[in-house]
């Protein structure tokens, strides 16, 4: 978890008012709260969900990666079943596949009576980090 504090979340997922809860090679948990996420009637954007996906997904990818590595996103796709309101939402990433090159990770959103809204999966690809 101090990885992720050193790190930092981006100005992106700062300015929606994420929150890291858990975070490990495991498993890693994150908030967000509806309120300043939604669409013009109400409902939270579906890209507000992406983008606790790929913020989820991306950290655990490069936490895997390691020193000297960098992770990247090459796609991502989400499937809403479910609309918040309120409240806030949190999304849990955990691994499909951590390779040498390529990650595949699955983040599920739920809201605050744990029925899903979101299914998100992003792959990473990874390499030698820029000098």
């Amino acid at each position: 978890m101090e990885w992720a504090f050193r790190r930092g979340m981006g100005a992106l997922a700062e300015k929606m008012g994420m929150e890291f809860l858990e975070f490990s090679l495991e498993r890693c948990v994150a908030t967000l709260p509806v309120e300043g996420n939604t669409q013009p009637v109400g409902l939270m954007h579906g890209g507000a969900y992406v983008v606790l996906g790929e913020s989820l997904g991306s950290m655990a990818a490069n936490l895997h990666a390691g020193p000297g590595r960098l992770a990247v996103g090459v796609d991502i796709n989400a499937t809403h079943t479910r609309s918040a309101t309120s409240g806030v939402v949190t999304g849990v990433c955990t691994p499909v596949h951590l390779g040498r090159s390529l990650t595949v990770h699955e983040i599920t959103v739920s809201d605050e009576q744990g029925r899903r809204l979101s299914t998100i999966r992003i792959t990473n690809i990874i390499r030698d980090a820029p000098v």
